[in-house]
C-alpha cells in the first residue's frame, strides 16, 4: 500500500513561489539589489551664500531628499527610491551637523 509520489510539480511549485515572491517585492521598491556604486555619491549638492538685499533664485520643484537630524548629524533620505539614504558630508567626507538640537545625554 506504499503509493509513490511525483515530488517534481511540488519541487516546481516551490521555486516558482520564491521566484515570484522576490519578483514582486524587487517590483513595488521593498528590494535592492545594492551595486558598488550605490554604496558612492547618491547626489550633488551646492550651498548656496545669502547675501543680504539680494534674492536667491530656486527651482519650484524640490530636491528629491528628505532631510532629518539623526542624533545630531545630517541624514538624507530618498523619496522615490525606498531604502535609499546617506549621511550628508562635505569634499573631506566630514559628517554636515545639526545645528539647534543637541544629542540625548545619558541620565545618571
Amino acid at each position: 500500500m506504499s503509493e509513490e509520489r511525483n515530488l517534481i510539480p511540488c519541487i516546481l511549485t516551490a521555486v516558482a513561489s520564491v521566484i515570484v515572491t522576490v519578483g514582486s517585492l524587487w517590483y513595488y521598491g521593498y528590494l535592492h539589489f545594492a551595486k558598488p556604486e550605490d554604496a558612492r555619491l547618491l547626489a550633488e549638492f551646492t550651498m548656496l551664500k545669502t547675501i543680504p538685499g539680494e534674492d536667491v533664485k530656486l527651482a519650484l520643484e524640490p530636491a528629491r531628499q528628505v532631510a532629518m537630524c539623526i542624533d545630531g548629524v545630517l541624514v538624507l533620505f530618498d523619496s522615490q527610491q525606498k531604502g535609499l539614504s546617506g549621511v550628508l558630508v562635505d569634499d573631506r567626507k566630514r559628517a554636515v551637523r545639526c545645528a539647534g538640537q543637541e544629542t540625548p545625554q545619558e541620565i545618571r
